[in-house]
C-alpha cells in the first residue's frame, strides 16, 4: 500500500516537472520574438548618428550661401555684405579753363589838322594814374595795381606791332593776348587789352579817348580786373612816326579760391587703391561661385571674402568725403571764373 502511494506521488512530481520545463521553453521562444523590436530600435539610433552631421553641414552651408547672395544686393547701410557701389561717384569735378581775353577793337586817333606840340609825351605812370582816376569816379572801383609781368606783356605787344607793322589784338603769326600772358608767365582768370595808335596829345587825352569808346571804357571799368601793365612808345608805323599804347589788364588766378592739389592727389591715390582692392574682391567672389559647397575650404573662401570688404568699403567712404570737400572748392573756383568771364 505504501509503495503504491509513493509511486503515485513520484509520477505526479515527474508530470509537474515536465510541464514546468515546457512552459519555460515556450516563454523563452516568445521572449525572443518580443525582443526583436528593441534590437532594431538600437540600430536606428546608430544609423541616425550620421544624420545630424549632414544636417549640421547642410544648414551651415545654406547660411553661407545665403550670406554670399546677400553680398550681391546693394545696401544703404555700411556692412560687409557687399562692396560699395560707386556708379562713377568717385570722379571729382573738373575746373573751368581760364582762357578768357577781352579785346575791344583798336583805337586809332584821327590825324590832327596841325602837328601837336613836340613837348607832349606818353608815360606808363601817367596812363595808369588817369586810368585809376576814371575807375574811381565811375562807381568807386578800386585802383588797379601795376604788375611787372603785365608790363612785360604790354611791352612785348608794343614791340611786336612796330616790328611786324600791324595794329590788331591778334598778330600776323596768330599770337593773341592769352598767348602773350601765358608766354610771360602770368597766371590769370581773365585778361584784357586796350590798344591805341596815333598822336593823342598826352596821357590824360589818351585815357579820355579810351573812355569815349564803349568797348575800351568797359575794359577800364571792369570790376574783375585787379592788375594792369602799360607800355607806350613812339616809332615808325606805315611810313610815319607815331605813338602806340598798350594796356594789359588782368584778374590773377589767385583772386579765385585755391584748388586743393593735395586733396586731388589723395583722391587719385585712393582711386588707384580702390581698383586694386576691387579686383581682389571680384577674384575671391569668382572663386566662391566656382567652388562646390562640399569643398572643405568653402567656408575659408567666404571668410577671406568678408575680410576684404570692410577696408574696401571704408576706403570708398573716405574717398567720397574727400571728393565732397574737393568739389566744394572746385565749385567755388568755377563760379568765380564763370562770373568773371561774363563781364
Amino acid at each position: 500500500m505504501l509503495k503504491v502511494m509513493l509511486g503515485i506521488i513520484f509520477g505526479v512530481a515527474t508530470l509537474i516537472s515536465t510541464g514546468v520545463s515546457s512552459l519555460w521553453n515556450i516563454q523563452n521562444m516568445f521572449s525572443l520574438r518580443v525582443n526583436t523590436s528593441p534590437v532594431s530600435e538600437h540600430i536606428v539610433p546608430v544609423m541616425s548618428q550620421d544624420i545630424p552631421k549632414e544636417m549640421s553641414l547642410s544648414v551651415k552651408k545654406q547660411e553661407i550661401i545665403k550670406n554670399v547672395v546677400s553680398k550681391e544686393k546693394p545696401r544703404n547701410t555700411k556692412t560687409n555684405s557687399s562692396p560699395v557701389i560707386t556708379n562713377g561717384s568717385l570722379v571729382p569735378k573738373e575746373t573751368i579753363p581760364q582762357r578768357t581775353a577781352i579785346t575791344p577793337g583798336p583805337l586809332i586817333a584821327p590825324l590832327p589838322a596841325t602837328p601837336p606840340p613836340p613837348s607832349w609825351i606818353l608815360t606808363t605812370k601817367g596812363v595808369i594814374e588817369y586810368t585809376n582816376g576814371a575807375r574811381s569816379i565811375n562807381g568807386g572801383l578800386p585802383a588797379l595795381i601795376e604788375n611787372n609781368i603785365l608790363d612785360r606783356d604790354a611791352e612785348m605787344k608794343l614791340s611786336d606791332m612796330f616790328a611786324k607793322q600791324y595794329f590788331e589784338h591778334i598778330s600776323p603769326t596768330g599770337v593773341g593776348p592769352v598767348d602773350l600772358a601765358t608766354t610771360v608767365g602770368y597766371a590769370f582768370v581773365i585778361v584784357g587789352e586796350n590798344l591805341a595808335l596815333g598822336d593823342f596829345g598826352g596821357d590824360e587825352k589818351l585815357v579820355t579817348a579810351w573812355m569815349n569808346s564803349p568797348g575800351h571804357r568797359a575794359n577800364i571799368l571792369n570790376s574783375h580786373y585787379q592788375e594792369i601793365g602799360v607800355a607806350v612808345g613812339k616809332g615808325m608805323y606805315e611810313g610815319r612816326e607815331t605813338w602806340l599804347a598798350v594796356q594789359s589788364f588782368g584778374m590773377p588766378l589767385s583772386a579765385c579760391p585755391v584748388i586743393d592739389a593735395e586733396t586731388k592727389m589723395q583722391i587719385d591715390n585712393n582711386n588707384t587703391q580702390i581698383s586694386v582692392e576691387r579686383a581682389q574682391i571680384d577674384t575671391k567672389k569668382t572663386q566662391i561661385d566656382s567652388a562646390s559647397t562640399s569643398d572643405q575650404n568653402y567656408n575659408i573662401y567666404i571668410g577671406e571674402y568678408n575680410n576684404l570688404l570692410p577696408p574696401y568699403n571704408a576706403l570708398i567712404e573716405a574717398t567720397r568725403a574727400l571728393i565732397a570737400k574737393y568739389n566744394e572748392g572746385v565749385q567755388a573756383y568755377n563760379s568765380c571764373v564763370t562770373s568773371a568771364s561774363m563781364h
